[in-house]
């Protein structure tokens, strides 16, 4: 672990100003206990295996203070930008504080929930909801503990039993550096539960304001209730001076089914830890992912797939594209515990890097500890295929649109995944504009 010393006074500082009165007791024990653990653990450095091949010292070395409200700077960016369709229920936090302004939807009736985090804290002081902090767990991860000690809002959405909910749920994450230059942190908590036999689409969106220094540090937790289906898209992208550390905990129950696809295009370094326990029989889980870097940008992918239950499928599909002096990292770990019998895993990961200066690191990962299984992994690192560009050239495209050809078709096929489609239609835009000669393909999407 780092030294973090130096920076230990400026988190404890801002752990006091978080205040108690509005507080159970019962949070208050869990902050506490989340900060003294994130003192103990520190940042994890490169010795540390798990994060090897991400180096967090920036984070570490930077004195975030915890960042403040301000949902007027943010209405027109939110709205006429992030807003992918008016129709669907939409929650915005700005730099993790719920913006009302921005937001079309607060429902809590019949037992459907959709709302801020802080505000189901606020109107139930009974207690937290059930599962709450118990599947994202802090005791050896420092970046979940350091967000659980900062508990304080994000999204909170329950889906009743049986319910098919239509529309996809929007959750809009804004982060805006300090107004004064400052570097900011903040720590969006989120809690969706997706109760026996219903069925839902959630989206979450993080994006920058501005191009300054701040650090988002995520944690959702998302339990699928027995017969359960969800459609999960997580899209990054944060300004080029920012770094993005989210934590996704999902648990499956019997026969649930859980689509999950992150898409992360910008940040100067991003890291998604994702991990989705099939704690059922006949769970389903399909991780998905695209990751698109350019210039001296870092993105860290580390999926961590356990297999606790029989006759459960698992499949993780994962492609990366680098370009510049960019780097990526993709990490699977497929576990099959012993009573996990008849697993059928499948996990893929394949990377186009586009410059010499390019460079990925890919680590696929078997634990299988049960004896009738189905399990395999594959990773593929290259470049463009000279003879495909060759054959584009040959029916008359010129160079850097045969290359643009073959590259939005490499990434179209996680696009492709996508279901809903104004957001489909909003990533395929940002990668024209994002990847190399994008412009000369703009009338064919």
């Amino acid at each position: 672990m780092t030294d973090h010393r130096q920076h230990a006074n400026v988190y404890k500082a801002d752990f006091a100003k978080l205040g108690e009165s509005t507080v159970t007791p019962q949070l208050l024990t869990i902050r506490r206990q989340a900060l003294d653990r994130f003192l103990a653990l520190g940042f994890p450095t490169t010795r540390n295996e798990e994060w090897r091949f991400t180096n967090v010292a920036p984070i570490a070395r930077t004195p975030f203070r915890l960042a403040g409200g301000d949902g007027a700077r943010i209405d027109d960016r939110v709205l006429n930008g992030e807003t992918l369709d008016p129709g669907w229920p939409r929650l915005a936090f700005t730099n993790a504080h719920a913006t009302p302004a921005c937001s079309s939807a607060r429902v809590r009736q019949d037992s459907l929930v959709i709302e801020s985090l802080a505000g189901r804290l606020a109107g139930e002081p009974r207690g937290l909801p059930p599962d709450l902090t118990k599947h994202a767990s802090f005791d050896q991860e420092a970046f979940t503990a350091l967000n659980t000690a900062f508990l304080d809002d994000g999204a909170y959405v329950v889906i009743p039993r049986n319910l098919v909910f239509e529309d996809p749920i929007h959750l809009i994450f804004v982060s805006a550096a300090g107004g004064n230059g400052d570097a900011t942190v903040s720590h969006p908590r989120s809690l969706i539960v997706i109760e026996p036999g219903s069925q839902a689409t959630i989206i979450e969106s993080y994006v920058g304001l501005a191009d300054g220094v701040y650090l988002t540090n995520a944690v959702t937790e998302i339990i699928v209730g027995h017969d359960a289906t969800i459609d999960h898209y997580k899209i990054v992208r944060e300004e080029p001076r920012s770094y993005h550390i989210g934590a996704t905990q999902i648990h499956l129950s019997r026969n649930s089914t859980v689509s999950s696809h992150t898409i992360s295009i910008g940040g100067a370094l991003v890291r998604n830890n994702i991990t989705a326990v099939l704690d059922g029989e006949g769970a389903q889980c399909t991780l998905n992912g695209l990751y698109v870097t350019c210039g001296r940008e870092h993105v860290d992918n580390h999926l961590r797939v356990e297999h606790a239950k029989p006759h459960c499928d698992s499949r993780e599909f994962f492609k990366g594209i680098l370009d510049d002096n960019s780097r990526g990292v993709f990490t699977g770990r497929i576990i099959v515990h012993p009573d996990a019998q008849k697993t059928d895993a499948k996990q893929t990961n394949m990377n186009l890097l586009l410059a010499e200066g390019a460079r990925v690191d890919t680590k696929p990962q078997l634990e299988i500890f049960a004896n009738d299984v189905k399990c395999t992994h594959g990773a593929t690192i290259g470049q463009l295929d000279a003879d495909a560009i060759f054959y584009l050239r040959s029916r008359g495209l010129a160079q850097e649109t045969a290359r643009a050809v073959l590259i939005h078709a490499f990434a179209g096929e996680s696009v492709e995944k996508i279901r809903p489609q104004p957001l489909r239609r909003q990533l395929q835009q940002i990668l024209l504009k994002r990847l190399p000669h994008g412009e000369l393909l703009q009338e064919a999407v």
